[in-house]
């Protein structure tokens, strides 16, 4: 069994309004020394064998098809080891 973790950002050109607003937060809360903030989402997906190449393709299929927006997002696979 394997674990694969598929990374979601907006990409870089498009704003990202939620970001932005904990940027703007963090000082208010004490935090400072951030100048940007940018928010994405984790998936974990849980393999039935092994991360080989085809089981990848398949995450990088998923990614595409379902996970991420690929208009406005990029997404990286990667293997939790």
């Amino acid at each position: 069994m394997a674990r694969v973790i598929v990374d979601v950002m907006l990409k870089p050109e498009i704003l990202d309004p939620q970001g932005r607003a904990i940027a703007r937060a963090l000082p208010r809360l004490g935090f400072s020394g951030v100048s940007a903030v940018r928010q994405g989402k984790r998936f974990e997906v849980e393999l039935e064998g092994p991360a080989d190449e085809a089981a990848l393709g398949e995450v990088r299929k998923m990614a595409e098809t379902l996970l991420a927006n690929t208009v406005i997002e990029d997404y990286t696979v990667r293997v939790e080891g």
